[in-house]
């Protein structure tokens, strides 16, 4: 029985592979995006978005938040803060997106109840009943 050859594969580091597809390298641009999760609708700003190479998920790094060193500190602002300051990358999924618009500066990063927005979320499976 004749042997196989054996084939060697290397991979580039994933950073050199993966951001063919970013929307942004540089910190000139700024990224404003609207997104679903737990009930409510995240307003984020980002220097970096794009496509993941998990299937179906949008990459955001480089969160922007405003100076600590306002004398006026937005609550919702500084709880978004806390919660992706150890962040380097989010993994959000396609269907959560509402919306991304490129900006010319960032404004305040917002968490608002999606009960009283005129926004649907994309359809899920329901569970099964079992009975």
């Amino acid at each position: 029985m004749p042997r196989r050859p054996t084939v060697s594969v290397t991979m580039a580091p994933y950073e050199d592979y993966n951001r063919t597809s970013a929307m942004s390298e540089d910190k000139s641009h700024i990224y404003r995006i609207y997104f679903h999760s737990h009930g409510q609708i995240y307003e984020v700003y980002a220097h970096s978005i794009y496509q993941s190479d998990l299937y179906g998920f949008v990459e955001i790094e480089d969160y922007i938040f405003g100076e600590k060193s306002q004398m006026v500190i937005d609550p919702t602002e500084d709880k978004l803060r806390t919660e992706f300051e150890s962040v380097q990358r989010s993994f959000i999924p396609m269907h959560a997106i509402i919306r991304i618009d490129e900006v010319e500066k960032e404004g305040t990063a917002k968490i608002t109840d999606s009960s009283g927005a005129n926004v649907t979320p994309f359809p899920m499976p329901l569970p099964d009943k079992k009975s």
